[in-house]
Protein backbone atom coordinates (compact mmCIF):
# COMPACT_ATOMS: atom_id res chain seq x y z
CA UNK A 1 0.00 0.00 0.00
CA UNK A 2 2.79 2.42 0.90
CA UNK A 3 4.60 1.63 -2.35
CA UNK A 4 1.43 2.33 -4.34
CA UNK A 5 0.98 5.71 -2.63
CA UNK A 6 4.66 6.49 -3.17
CA UNK A 7 4.34 5.63 -6.88
CA UNK A 8 1.28 7.86 -7.26
CA UNK A 9 3.02 10.77 -5.52
CA UNK A 10 6.01 10.30 -7.82
CA UNK A 11 3.69 10.28 -10.82
CA UNK A 12 1.96 13.47 -9.66
CA UNK A 13 5.29 15.24 -9.11
CA UNK A 14 6.78 14.23 -12.45
CA UNK A 15 3.64 15.15 -14.38
CA UNK A 16 3.48 18.52 -12.67
CA UNK A 17 7.13 19.14 -13.48
CA UNK A 18 6.44 18.32 -17.13
CA UNK A 19 4.05 21.26 -17.23
CA UNK A 20 7.02 23.58 -16.70
CA UNK A 21 9.53 21.77 -18.89
CA UNK A 22 8.64 18.52 -20.64
CA UNK A 23 12.18 17.32 -21.10
CA UNK A 24 13.55 17.75 -17.56
CA UNK A 25 11.43 15.02 -15.95
CA UNK A 26 11.62 12.79 -19.03
CA UNK A 27 15.41 12.98 -19.04
CA UNK A 28 15.55 12.57 -15.25
CA UNK A 29 13.45 9.41 -15.42
CA UNK A 30 15.41 8.10 -18.40
CA UNK A 31 18.80 8.60 -16.75
CA UNK A 32 17.75 7.29 -13.35
CA UNK A 33 16.07 4.25 -14.90
CA UNK A 34 19.13 3.49 -17.01
CA UNK A 35 21.86 4.08 -14.43
CA UNK A 36 20.25 3.49 -11.00
CA UNK A 37 17.73 1.30 -9.22
CA UNK A 38 15.57 4.26 -8.18
CA UNK A 39 13.19 3.74 -11.09
CA UNK A 40 12.28 0.53 -12.87
CA UNK A 41 10.31 1.14 -16.05
CA UNK A 42 8.15 -1.60 -17.47
CA UNK A 43 7.41 -2.06 -21.15
CA UNK A 44 6.71 0.07 -23.23
CA UNK A 45 8.00 2.88 -20.99
CA UNK A 46 11.46 1.27 -20.74
CA UNK A 47 12.11 2.71 -24.21
CA UNK A 48 13.09 5.90 -22.36
CA UNK A 49 16.25 4.09 -21.24
CA UNK A 50 17.50 3.67 -24.81
CA UNK A 51 20.71 5.67 -25.39
CA UNK A 52 19.28 7.18 -28.59
CA UNK A 53 16.19 8.38 -26.72
CA UNK A 54 18.36 9.82 -23.94
CA UNK A 55 20.47 11.63 -26.56
CA UNK A 56 17.34 12.99 -28.22
CA UNK A 57 16.01 14.20 -24.86
CA UNK A 58 19.31 16.00 -24.17
CA UNK A 59 19.07 17.81 -27.53
CA UNK A 60 15.40 18.69 -27.01
CA UNK A 61 16.13 19.93 -23.48
CA UNK A 62 18.95 22.17 -24.77
CA UNK A 63 16.64 23.63 -27.43
CA UNK A 64 13.85 24.14 -24.88
CA UNK A 65 16.14 25.84 -22.35
CA UNK A 66 17.58 28.22 -24.95
CA UNK A 67 14.28 28.98 -26.71
CA UNK A 68 12.55 29.71 -23.43
CA UNK A 69 15.07 32.45 -22.57
CA UNK A 70 14.63 34.54 -25.73
CA UNK A 71 11.77 37.03 -25.81
CA UNK A 72 9.35 36.31 -28.62
CA UNK A 73 10.74 32.86 -29.29
CA UNK A 74 9.61 31.83 -25.81
CA UNK A 75 5.99 32.50 -26.80
CA UNK A 76 6.37 30.42 -29.96
CA UNK A 77 7.99 27.71 -27.85
CA UNK A 78 5.07 27.82 -25.40
CA UNK A 79 2.64 27.41 -28.29
CA UNK A 80 4.52 24.32 -29.49
CA UNK A 81 4.85 23.00 -25.95
CA UNK A 82 1.06 23.22 -25.51
CA UNK A 83 0.98 19.78 -27.12
CA UNK A 84 4.32 18.41 -25.89
CA UNK A 85 4.09 19.13 -22.15
CA UNK A 86 0.70 17.48 -21.53
CA UNK A 87 1.80 14.46 -23.59
CA UNK A 88 5.02 14.22 -21.56
CA UNK A 89 2.99 14.49 -18.35
CA UNK A 90 0.74 11.67 -19.50
CA UNK A 91 3.69 9.43 -20.34
CA UNK A 92 5.44 10.23 -17.06
CA UNK A 93 2.34 9.56 -14.97
CA UNK A 94 1.72 6.22 -16.62
CA UNK A 95 5.38 5.20 -16.66
CA UNK A 96 6.28 6.17 -13.11
CA UNK A 97 3.19 5.13 -11.21
CA UNK A 98 3.23 1.48 -12.30
CA UNK A 99 -0.38 2.10 -13.16
CA UNK A 100 -0.40 -0.36 -16.00
CA UNK A 101 -1.15 -3.09 -13.47
CA UNK A 102 -2.88 -1.02 -10.77
CA UNK A 103 -5.06 1.48 -12.63
CA UNK A 104 -6.44 1.58 -16.11
CA UNK A 105 -3.78 3.07 -18.44
CA UNK A 106 -6.24 5.56 -19.92
CA UNK A 107 -6.94 6.96 -16.45
CA UNK A 108 -3.21 7.26 -15.75
CA UNK A 109 -2.60 9.01 -19.07
CA UNK A 110 -5.54 11.36 -18.45
CA UNK A 111 -4.25 12.29 -14.99
CA UNK A 112 -0.81 13.13 -16.33
CA UNK A 113 -2.29 15.03 -19.25
CA UNK A 114 -4.45 17.16 -16.96
CA UNK A 115 -1.68 17.86 -14.45
CA UNK A 116 0.95 18.86 -16.98
CA UNK A 117 -1.60 20.66 -19.13
CA UNK A 118 -2.87 22.66 -16.15
CA UNK A 119 0.61 23.75 -15.09
CA UNK A 120 1.48 24.61 -18.69
CA UNK A 121 -1.72 26.66 -19.06
CA UNK A 122 -0.81 28.73 -16.01
CA UNK A 123 2.76 29.19 -17.28
CA UNK A 124 1.61 30.17 -20.77
CA UNK A 125 -0.87 32.65 -19.29
CA UNK A 126 1.61 34.29 -16.93
CA UNK A 127 4.55 34.54 -19.32
CA UNK A 128 3.05 37.24 -21.62
CA UNK A 129 2.27 39.32 -18.52
CA UNK A 130 5.90 39.00 -17.39
CA UNK A 131 7.06 39.99 -20.88
CA UNK A 132 4.80 43.02 -20.96
CA UNK A 133 5.56 44.27 -17.45
CA UNK A 134 9.34 43.81 -17.67
CA UNK A 135 9.84 44.62 -21.37
CA UNK A 136 11.08 41.04 -21.73
CA UNK A 137 13.91 41.43 -19.22
CA UNK A 138 12.15 39.17 -16.69
CA UNK A 139 11.70 36.26 -19.10
CA UNK A 140 15.16 34.69 -18.69
CA UNK A 141 14.88 35.03 -14.90
CA UNK A 142 11.43 33.44 -14.78
CA UNK A 143 12.47 30.75 -17.25
CA UNK A 144 15.54 29.87 -15.20
CA UNK A 145 13.41 29.69 -12.05
CA UNK A 146 10.98 27.37 -13.87
CA UNK A 147 13.85 25.12 -14.95
CA UNK A 148 15.22 24.96 -11.40
CA UNK A 149 11.74 24.17 -10.05
CA UNK A 150 11.28 21.46 -12.70
CA UNK A 151 14.58 19.79 -11.76
CA UNK A 152 13.87 20.10 -8.02
CA UNK A 153 10.33 18.73 -8.30
CA UNK A 154 11.45 15.89 -10.58
CA UNK A 155 14.20 14.75 -8.24
CA UNK A 156 12.05 15.22 -5.14
CA UNK A 157 9.22 13.24 -6.69
CA UNK A 158 11.56 10.32 -7.30
CA UNK A 159 13.82 10.40 -4.25
CA UNK A 160 11.39 11.58 -1.54
CA UNK A 161 7.85 11.18 -2.92
CA UNK A 162 6.27 11.77 0.50
CA UNK A 163 7.68 15.29 0.37
CA UNK A 164 5.56 15.83 -2.75
CA UNK A 165 2.45 15.45 -0.59
CA UNK A 166 3.70 18.21 1.70
CA UNK A 167 4.51 20.41 -1.29
CA UNK A 168 1.06 19.84 -2.80
CA UNK A 169 -0.61 20.64 0.54
CA UNK A 170 1.51 23.79 0.95
CA UNK A 171 0.68 25.01 -2.55
CA UNK A 172 -3.03 24.24 -2.03
CA UNK A 173 -2.96 26.18 1.23
CA UNK A 174 -1.24 29.17 -0.45
CA UNK A 175 -3.77 29.17 -3.30
CA UNK A 176 -6.62 28.96 -0.81
CA UNK A 177 -5.20 31.93 1.15
CA UNK A 178 -4.77 33.99 -2.01
CA UNK A 179 -8.29 33.23 -3.20
CA UNK A 180 -9.70 33.95 0.23
CA UNK A 181 -8.00 37.37 0.32
CA UNK A 182 -9.27 38.24 -3.14
CA UNK A 183 -12.84 37.12 -2.45
CA UNK A 184 -15.17 40.03 -1.66
CA UNK A 185 -16.39 40.20 1.88
CA UNK A 186 -19.83 38.69 2.44
CA UNK A 187 -20.68 41.37 5.00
Amino acid sequence: MIEAISNILTAFGLSTSAGLNAYVPLLTVALLARFTDLIALSSPWDTLENPWIIGLLVVLLAIEVLADKIVGIDHINDAIQTFVRPAAGAVLFAASSHTISDVHPVLALACGLLLAGGVHAVKATVRPVVSATTAGLGNPIISTAEDVIAVTVSLTAIIVPALMLLIVLAVAWLVWRLLRRRAPSAL
